[in-house]
Order: structure tokens, then sequence, then C-alpha cells
């Protein structure tokens, strides 16, 4: 069947190619009988405007894209989520797109997404990414840095004081008379990561006699958690953590998960704290504390940077959250 054009719906409709053209890209100005006429058309001819052409003579898009490391992670759904929102609230519509945490993927999407001529990127990565971002400002495609603190002063960020969540954990263990601290993330060379080790860091050397592990996971996932409880299992009790603090709550379902199955008891043996505050956190066997991070309104804040950055895009803009401990049965006082 032969694409319907613009022509064949200006013939049906009585009017004139440039009638039906003003109709697609200004409807507010077009008289109410002609836009009658012409959407008639459009709705018996079955007609589907072109955005991509529309785009190439404008140069301009009504779109903007959202690249997330792992869209199964229900806390870069629910940023998705107020991504989309907001963006329909400022007549935007969005491009999701899941990097699995590949760097070869990412950066197809980036090259990918540029090429479309999207009207501005939203990226949460798994890795350093700035560099790459800072050449697509030059290039004239504003750029949010979502989940992680901008160092360039030109690249705008929405993030949460990663430190100050790690410190908050750790303290909260520390509280509760556990000692013997372990810390399971990785790798440390991503920032969020690197970061809420050093707050735990921090607030663990501030206490004479305690300790604090480093157990390095590659994966920040429930497998990852499972994989990491099995290995301190193996361990003789007196040899293990009392209080174990995850880079995530996905790994911190995981420990649990192995955990429990090997007969050790949460909190009473090892207590658990975990990061982001995802529903299933909460909603788990045993409901685990969590650090929260606003993400909720991560998505609205990252599309309304993105926004003020159209007209400049290396305006820059920051905004850092605090976070903040929720505690539940897992990390429990005992006795």
């Amino acid at each position: 069947m032969a694409t319907v054009g613009m022509r064949e719906v200006a013939a049906l409709a009585g009017v004139s190619h440039g009638s039906v053209s003003h109709y697609l890209n200004h409807p507010d100005r077009v008289s109410a009988e002609l836009a009658a006429r012409i959407q008639q058309a459009i709705d018996t001819l079955g007609f589907v405007p072109n955005i991509v052409g529309r785009q190439l003579r404008t140069g301009s898009s009504s779109a903007i894209a959202y690249i997330a490391p792992d869209v199964s992670n229900p806390y870069f759904a629910t940023i998705a989520e107020g991504v989309e929102q907001r963006a329909a609230e400022a007549g935007l519509s969005v491009f999701i797109a899941n990097s699995n945490r590949s760097r070869a993927r990412e950066d197809a999407y980036l090259e990918l997404f540029q090429q479309h001529r999207v009207r501005g990127m939203l990226v949460a990565s798994h890795e350093g990414v700035e560099d790459r971002l800072a050449v697509i400002r030059r290039r004239g495609t504003p750029t949010v840095l979502v989940g992680q603190a901008a160092v360039s002063p030109e690249q705008a960020s929405v993030s949460v004081d990663d430190v100050a969540g790690g410190a908050l954990a750790a303290r909260h263990l520390l509280d509760g008379g556990r000692r013997r601290l372990a810390f399971v993330g990785g790798p440390v060379g991503i920032r969020q990561v690197g970061d809420r080790l050093g707050g735990a860091q921090r607030a663990v050397d501030a206490v004479p006699g305690a300790s604090l592990e480093v157990l390095p996971v590659e994966d920040r996932t429930i497998a990852g958690g499972v994989e990491a409880a099995r290995d301190l299992v193996a361990r003789a009790p007196e040899d293990r953590p009392d209080a174990l603090f995850a880079a995530n709550d996905l790994l911190a379902l995981g420990l649990l998960q192995g955990l429990v199955s090997a007969g050790v008891r949460v909190p009473e043996e090892v207590a658990l704290v975990g990061y982001d505050d995802i529903e299933f956190a909460a909603a788990s066997l045993i409901p685990i504390t969590s650090i929260r991070s606003p993400h909720e309104e991560f998505g609205a804040a990252a599309v309304d940077l993105l926004v003020a950055a159209f007209d400049d895009p290396v305006a820059g803009g920051r905004r850092v959250y605090a976070p903040e401990l929720v505690v539940r049965a897992s990390s429990a006082a005992v006795g």
C-alpha cells in the first residue's frame, strides 16, 4: 500500500498543501471549520505525519532521551516515570533506553539520539560519562547527568549526597553496637559506589575498635548479593562481619536471601542496611533498612534542568538531595 502524504490529505479536504502543513505545525492558528475538514481527511486516509522529516526541516525536535544503566532496577524505573510525567507537562515526548551497564551500548545510544536530533539527553551512567557529555553539549545538545554530581560547572546534574548516605548507614549500624562492618558493592571506581564506601569509612574511623571490610562485587544485583552471601556463610561464624552495608537494595535483597537460606539470623547475627529504598526493600520478608534518596523527584528535576538548558547547553545547574535513613527490621537492635 502506498504511503499517504499531505497532498492526498489536502486533496480530500479541499484545501492547499500549505494549509495542511499549517494545521499540523500550528493547529491553534487554523479556523475550527478548516481544522475539522483536515482532521476528517487525516482520519479517513490514515495519514501519519513524518516527524523525522519535520525535524530535518526545522532542526529541532519535541523529543528528549533518557539513558539508564538498568531499567530492571526499580530505582531507575521510578526515575523514568518522573521523567515521562514532567516531560509530558512540558509538551515533550521521551525515548527511554537501557544501556545494561555496557559502555559500548551506552555510546551507541548517545550517538543514535544525536542522529535523531533529540532536544536533549538525560543520562544515568554506570561509570564516568562527563567527558562524553561535554562533546555532545559542544555540538549543541544539552545534557543532564542523573545520579552523579557533576564535576564540571557546565554540566547540569541531579544527585544525592552519597558520602552523607554512606555515613548514615554505617553510623546507624555502629549506634546499634555493631563493630565488624562490611561494605558490599563495586566497582569502587564508580563514583556513587566510591562515595558511599567513603562515607561509611569516615563513620567507622570515628569509632575506636570498629572496622570496615570491603567485599567487592561486579554486579550490583540480587544475584550478586546471593553470591556474596555464599562467601560469607562459608566462613566460621566468628570470622563473619556482624553488620553489612550493601551499595544498593538489590544487593541487600540478595544478601538477605543468601543469609537466611543458610540459617544465619538477620538481624540477630548479622544486621543489614541497603541503599535507594526501593519498594521491594520494604516488602521483603524481613523488611530492609535502607538509605532513601528522593528518586521520585529526580526525573522531574532532571527535565526541569534540561528545559532550562535548551537556550544554553552549557548553562549547568546542580541539584543535590540529602539522603534519609529508613530503619526497618533488618537492622533492629537486639537484646
